[in-house]
């Protein structure tokens, strides 16, 4: 566990992960007492800031902030079927965005799909996408990337009791699962050749598959594994993480000014210890140590 706090000093996540399937506009509930207290410090933007015509300007004016991300990943962005609260690291980043531009965490989540994200901010059905969006060079010519707010890596878990998974070469003539559309495939696809790769959705799925042997890995971000293993006991982590993944909010393509908005307000929560409170919130409920240091912003190619 002490070798994941460090790999996320560097960084931690993914739809390296599964991408999460579709479903309607789910407004972001009241946060529990505990969101409130961080949210409470999360700074404010000044009216000078939210220039005329922009789209921080249009997000004030609208009155809520509308997010590209999912309801169903523990730890990250998960609704809570009692409080229909929507809970975790991304889900409160969202939240404080919202506070900086609208001076109040009004969030609409658009629960999105790994395939669906560049054409929902290339459409303006979404402002942004917080939804563990790992930044690569190809995806940045379609979208913006304001970050690196978080970086993760890539791991396997299998059913328990499975032997002979160590590293990931050993995945090769094996059934491998993975999300759609996700860096999970051509990580598998590099260190593993021969492995066959059978793609699913969303994370649940991916899971379920795996309890079915419909594959005998699944290939997936470390903090979600290590919150699908705790609730699921049957299921364990058999490697370290093999891959850095860097994760960036996602923007409209082009849209420089709200870059630059999102970034200074990334360094202004990182000052003022929201994002490590955000953090410990959430990942640091099931990561033991302090929070590890915010990734530099600007610092890979595609941010």
């Amino acid at each position: 566990m002490k070798r994941f706090v460090a790999l996320a000093l560097a960084s931690v996540l993914a739809l390296a992960a599964c991408g999460e399937s579709s479903s309607p506009a789910v407004p972001g509930a009241a946060p529990s007492s505990g969101g409130a207290d961080v949210l409470a410090k999360a700074p404010v933007a000044a009216a000078a800031e939210l220039l005329p015509g922009s789209t921080m300007e249009k997000i004030k004016q609208r009155g809520e902030l509308i997010v590209g991300g999912s309801l169903d990943a523990p730890l990250l962005s998960q609704q809570n079927p009692v409080t229909g609260e929507v809970e975790g690291f991304d889900a409160m980043m969202g939240k404080a965005l919202a506070k900086y531009i609208l001076g109040e965490p009004k969030v609409k989540i658009v629960n999105s799909a790994s395939e669906t994200r560049e054409a929902l901010l290339a459409n303006g059905t979404v402002d942004v996408v917080f939804q563990t969006y790992t930044i690569t060079e190809e995806r940045a010519e379609q979208v913006s990337f304001a970050g690196p707010y978080y970086t993760s890596g890539l791991t396997i878990a299998v059913k328990k009791g499975t032997t002979g998974i160590t590293k990931p070469e050993d995945l090769n003539g094996k059934k491998v699962l993975a999300g759609a559309n996700t860096p999970a495939i051509p990580a598998i696809e590099k260190a593993a050749p021969d492995a066959e790769i059978i793609t699913f959705g969303s994370d649940p799925e991916c899971m379920q598959a795996l309890k079915q042997d419909r594959g005998v890995a699944y290939v997936q971000d470390e903090t979600l594994l290590i919150a699908n293993a705790q609730k699921d006991p049957s299921i364990e982590i058999v490697t370290k993480p093999f891959t850095v993944d860097p994760y960036g909010i996602g923007l409209k393509h082009g849209d420089d000014q709200f870059k630059k908005f999102v970034n200074d307000w990334l360094v202004k929560i990182q000052q003022a210890g929201v994002w490590q409170d955000i953090w410990k919130g959430s990942i640091g409920t099931v990561v033991t140590g302090e929070a590890p240091t915010p990734p530099q912003i600007g610092s890979v190619p595609g941010s």
